[in-house]
């Protein structure tokens, strides 16, 4: 009788593929609000399967009969009361089976119970024909016992690997809870090839049917398939009506495509695609789209993306980010976040790197592109091409250290004219540390020449100027800590109190051009570095000392910094004279003063600041307040300030607010007080339920480089297990809300105040 058993694996084949053909890419939804109540109840008889077993392959086991009376004749011996079968993990239990061993045929009736790996079921009854390899069940349900999927079935009938299922019905929902359900009138399945095909298909979203698909195919494993995926629709006033359409391509076991038509009411058709790959060294993605004409630009739009990485050798390693597009106005009418507004330029880079115990390498080159129409290409860096650099560096022991920095670069610009540069950079050190100090001298000596194109170096008087400059640098320090107390709880104090003295003699480099060296940004990172500027082209002469303090308090239970508090300046014994172009010089005297604090008073409450305060022109060049506030049942609220002088002054709240377990609100203002202006607002509310959630996002942001301002509604609805439509909504509120960071598409935070992990229902679903 072990054939009796074959017809069972079907009905999981069907809840499975239900749910591979719904599988949309995004991560698995949780269902923290579903009863912990099954479908079908458990079965008290079952028996875990012996420990060590083999369930791989269970027609090849024994099978185990058992019932409370044997009765009938030898050749149809009749089984009643408590009837179990058994075989590996495969359990099936009736009140009465029947076997006829001259038709080689069996009948399973009252109470039938089904369960394997995977699956739960109980049906009215049962029968097959084990010569014609037939099986039928009727009236049945099965539940998922590791996916939250259950349905119904009014009959199920099976010849060898062909099988129907009739009257079928799906859903995550408990069934006394259905807010979706998938029905067909037929589900045809080859478990040969492990593909179904579903006839008078209907989803329904409580009691409306929403959408019906008279023939449609699906994968009754979870083997990625060709097919069309779920549509995303939107609306805006600078696309209209918004509808992408996916289809995916299944090429091979290591890469596949996507394709996706597009139609926008405002601006036409467009074509974008998405080609995925990965062997044992890498993986890369390319990515394009392609719109023939677009009706508010009068021309043709194009985008191409390629990003990989591929592994050459034990040491060495190939990375490409490349980018291309069509027009300088492509990221703004094609991205609806102020993330797109402030992209000015497109940037690619290809190389190979290498790194080593004592060394690092790589050869490269980049390429700057103009994504700002109302700049010129002026404004763009200096494209290197090629860019080739090395550092190597060697421990002799724990008192000599020594090494070098090289790079070689050639330029290139589509308006300036350039050429090429050389940069050695040989480097010793004799540190010496202990338990609670340490004391690093270091002796550098910088060496840049340049061979510049004929016309750049008539403007700056020699083709071929160079520059060679001695750093000296000491860096000390002091390690000071005590226990404490506070409130009942131990803590660690340390006292970090700092000195880092800078000497670099002054040399002439006037005549030297700037091809991709910038002011560094004040901070307290700053403070330590023995160059102000990015870059080879300008090496700033130095006579300082930098005076720093630190102090941390951190709670010995845990680790957690309750407090770090930072001060720190720079000493200019002498006027640095060297500079880049309109840029002043620094003069003797003393540098903006440095803070940087966060405190935490609570597990809830974050609070942290920056600030910069000039004394010589007693004036505040930097300041920035920024808190964060951890709500019960794993909300989120945001705040911070920032002002950097004639820059930028702009405040922005954020905040997630769940009202109960079902409601949820979001929202964000961020605005300019500089300009007294806008530039994003969001507001949305979420309902979620057991295995349904809905979206609702409002959005109004700056769309161009005119400052006008657009408006979007996103609206997205879940059915879980099944996939989402519409906009995808977490990709918004991830950006603009701190703290957004689950990997689910819920709008609640992924840990609880203290930090750990949420116990809710994580259950993984492919």
């Amino acid at each position: 009788m072990r054939p009796a058993l074959r017809l069972l694996p079907l009905t999981l084949c069907i809840a499975v593929s239900l749910q591979a053909h719904a599988a949309d890419g995004k991560s698995a939804p949780t269902y923290k609000l579903c009863p912990l109540v099954d479908a079908v109840p458990a079965f008290e008889d079952v028996q875990k399967a012996p420990e060590g077993l083999n369930i791989l392959n269970n027609n090849q086991l024994p099978t185990d009969l058992e019932g409370d009376l044997l009765s009938g004749t030898e050749a149809n011996p009749v089984f009643n009361g408590n009837v179990t079968m058994r075989r590996g993990d495969q359990f099936m239990g009736a009140d009465q089976l029947t076997f006829d061993k001259a038709q080689n045929r069996y009948s399973a009736e009252g109470s039938v119970r089904y369960q394997a790996s995977g699956l739960r079921m109980r049906a009215a009854r049962a029968e097959g024909d084990q010569n014609s390899n037939t099986h039928t069940m009727q009236n049945l349900e099965y539940q998922l016992l590791s996916r939250r999927g259950n349905g119904k079935a009014q009959s199920l009938n099976m010849a060898g690997d062909i099988g129907s299922l009739y009257g079928a019905t799906y859903s995550t929902c408990p069934p006394e809870e259905r807010n979706w359900e998938l029905r067909a009138n037929r589900i045809d399945i080859n478990t040969d090839t492990n593909m179904a095909v579903a006839h008078g298909a209907t989803l329904r979203i409580g009691k409306i049917p929403v959408l019906y698909l008279p023939w449609f195919m699906f994968p009754t494993n979870e083997d990625r398939r060709t097919g069309v995926l779920l549509p995303s629709m939107s609306n805006s006033n600078r696309n209209g009506f918004d509808y992408r359409q996916p289809i995916y391509l299944n090429l091979a076991p290591n890469y596949d495509a996507t394709l996706m038509p597009r139609w926008m009411s405002k601006r036409g058709g467009a074509m974008s695609g998405q080609f995925r790959y990965l062997n044992e060294a890498g993986n890369g993605t390319v990515e394009a789209l392609w719109m023939p004409n677009d009706k508010l630009r009068d021309r043709s739009r194009w985008l191409g993306h390629f990003d990989g990485i591929q592994n050459l050798s034990p040491n060495w390693q190939f990375r490409a980010d490349i980018n291309w597009i069509s027009d300088p106005r492509y990221y703004e009418d094609f991205n609806n976040n102020i993330d797109g507004l402030s992209q000015v330029t497109s940037y690619s880079s290809v190389g190979a790197y290498g790194r080593g115990q004592e060394w690092s390498a790589g050869v490269s080159a980049d390429h700057w592109q103009l994504a700002d129409f109302t700049l010129g290409k002026n404004i763009l860096p200096y494209d290197r091409l090629p860019r080739a650099f090395a550092s190597w560096e060697r421990h002799m022991n724990s008192a000599l250290q020594f090494g070098v920095d090289a790079e070689a670069v050639r330029f290139h610009h589509p308006v300036y004219a350039a050429g090429s540069r050389l940069d050695l950079k040989p480097w010793i050190s004799a540190p010496l540390e202990g338990d609670s100090w340490f004391l690093r001298p270091t002796l550098a000596y910088r060496f840049t020449g340049y061979s510049l194109d004929h016309s750049l170096g008539q403007t700056l008087g020699d083709n071929s100027p160079s520059r060679g400059q001695s750093i000296f640098s000491l860096d000390t320090g002091l390690f000071f800590d005590r226990d404490m107390q506070v409130k009942g709880k131990d803590y660690l104090q340390t006292i970090e109190p700092r000195l880092f003295y800078l000497n670099v003699p002054y040399v002439n480099q006037a005549d030297m051009p700037v091809f991709d060296t910038q002011p560094l940004t004040f901070s307290w990172n700053q403070l330590f570095r023995d160059n102000r500027y990015s870059g080879a082209d300008r090496q700033a002469d130095a006579n300082q000392l930098t005076l720093a303090i630190s102090t941390r308090m951190i709670r010995q239970s845990d680790g957690h910094e309750r407090l770090s508090l930072s001060l720190g300046q720079i000493r200019y014994f002498a006027d640095s004279r060297v500079r880049l172009p309109n840029e002043p010089i620094t003069e003797q005297g003393r540098s903006a003063w440095v803070v940087d604090a966060n405190y935490a008073p609570t597990d809830r409450w974050t609070i942290g600041a920056s600030y910069q305060r000039d004394p010589k022109f007693n004036r505040t060049d930097l300041a920035s307040v920024r808190a964060r506030y951890l709500l019960p049942n794993q909300g989120v609220f945001n705040l911070s300030y920032r002002y950097r002088r004639a820059l930028l002054e702009q405040v922005d709240a954020s905040f997630l607010y769940p009202i109960n377990e079902r409601w949820s609100i979001v929202g964000r203002q961020y605005y300019s007080l500089r300009d007294s202006k806008t530039l994003e607002s969001l507001a949305g509310v979420q309902w979620d339920s057991c295995c349904v959630a809905v979206r609702v996002v409002a959005r109004r942001y700056v769309q161009n480089r005119a400052g006008d301002l657009g408006n979007t509604l996103m609206f997205e609805i879940e059915l879980k297990g099944l996939g989402s439509a519409g906009q995808d909504t977490q990709r918004a509120l991830r950006r603009a809300i701190l703290g957004y960071n689950r990997d689910d598409l819920y709008l609640v935070p992924p840990q609880i105040a203290t930090g750990q992990p949420s116990t809710q229902d994580n259950t993984k679903i492919p």
